[in-house]
């Protein structure tokens, strides 16, 4: 029997307009996941090559594979057709270079900001601060399909926590920026995520976030999120064995044999497997888009002379080089990036060539 008191009188719904959402302006409906996946389905085909693509990149990590996993395409999407002409172009090569170089297309649909500005595709897709999201993952997702429908593994970086759950079963590959790898959410988020997940190293250059970040996506987690049905939930993980460092520069550039001794001890220290992926842009190009040519040149050499612990690489390349800023009013140059400086496709070209060479001349050793 229930002996609590109750009042004489029911209690009256408190009106917490006053205290609560003070700095919200506006709340919109969202999608849910379910739907947008109902609307737009993978194909059993699509299933199946995302499936093969995470297998391969997973024997990459568990030494397997000798091949070297190269994550290439624009800093950020912003425009359907010319990520498609890019893709088209970056097939063929991928097909070309395959017995050396495990190519997936960077598909960057979300940006961290230092302060402020275009937060991506998703946010943003018309790129006038509208923020039609709805349409941004929509868009996300038709262009993931067609990317995939030509037979090439995508990679993008996992930024929002919600995001996920409306692309992420089409993603090889992902990555957790220097930003979010000291974030407890985001190693959560790689602990469920059934890709392969590297890891940046710190924006100071610090890698040993990033092995910390590795240890914990390994172990089950349990946290709150969101279901594809748009319920509230809580998830309970497994782990995620197929993560590693991503070095991407802080300070001071750490793409060199001396950095990845260094980062290595580290991960034997952290009883992790002993192997990086290296951003050749960003910091460790003093974000000169140019200079990507020459790091990877250098991480070639590398390979080249039997390093294995080295196990892939990022580039950032467009259809043109440079960049641009979005200026209302103003057209946007084809194939140029609004965010990072690129290089060319036809610059890119000749360094996946070279990556290929050094993987042939590592087996002879």
């Amino acid at each position: 029997m229930n002996n609590r008191v109750r009042p004489a009188t029911p209690l009256s719904t408190h009106d917490t307009t006053r205290i609560d959402d003070l700095r919200i302006g506006a709340v919109r409906p969202l999608i849910t996941p379910a739907l947008l996946q109902e609307w737009l389905p993978a194909p059993d085909s699509v299933q199946a090559q995302v499936a093969s693509s995470r297998a391969a990149i997973s024997r990459v990590l568990h030494g397997a594979d000798d091949r070297l996993v190269v994550v290439v395409g624009p800093c950020s999407i912003h425009d359907h057709a010319q990520a498609m002409d890019y893709a088209r172009q970056l097939k063929a090569q991928a097909g070309a270079l395959q017995d050396d170089l495990l190519i997936v297309m960077r598909v960057y649909f979300e940006k961290p900001r230092t302060t402020v500005g275009w937060k991506g595709y998703i946010n943003d897709p018309h790129l006038d601060g509208s923020f039609a999201i709805n349409e941004g993952l929509e868009m996300a997702r038709q262009l993931l399909l067609d990317v995939l429908a030509l037979g090439l593994p995508v990679g993008t970086e996992f930024l929002d926590l919600l995001s996920p759950q409306f692309i992420s079963d089409l993603v090889s590959w992902g990555a957790i920026g220097a930003r979010t790898t000291e974030s407890q959410s985001h190693r959560q988020l790689a602990s469920g995520l059934s890709c392969p997940v590297g890891f940046k190293n710190g924006t100071d250059g610090g890698v040993k976030v990033a092995a910390d970040a590795i240890q914990a996506a390994q172990a089950p987690h349990a946290f709150m999120g969101m279901t594809k049905m748009g319920q509230a939930a809580i998830f309970e993980t497994r782990g995620n064995d197929d993560c590693h460092v991503i070095l991407r520069g802080g300070k001071q550039t750490n793409y060199g044999k001396a950095d990845v001794d260094a980062t290595c001890t580290q991960l034997k220290v952290a009883r992790l497997r002993e192997q990086v992926m290296i951003d050749v842009s960003h910091a460790n190009s003093s974000k000169q888009h140019q200079r990507q040519i020459d790091v990877a040149a250098d991480v070639a050499a590398q390979v080249a002379a039997g390093d294995r612990r080295i196990m892939g690489l990022m580039i950032e390349s467009h259809l043109n080089e440079g960049r641009q800023d979005i200026v209302a009013g103003q057209p946007l140059k084809h194939g140029v990036s609004v965010t990072d400086a690129c290089i060319s496709f036809a610059q890119t070209v000749p360094v996946l060539q070279g990556l290929a060479a050094a993987v042939r001349a590592r087996r002879l050793i």
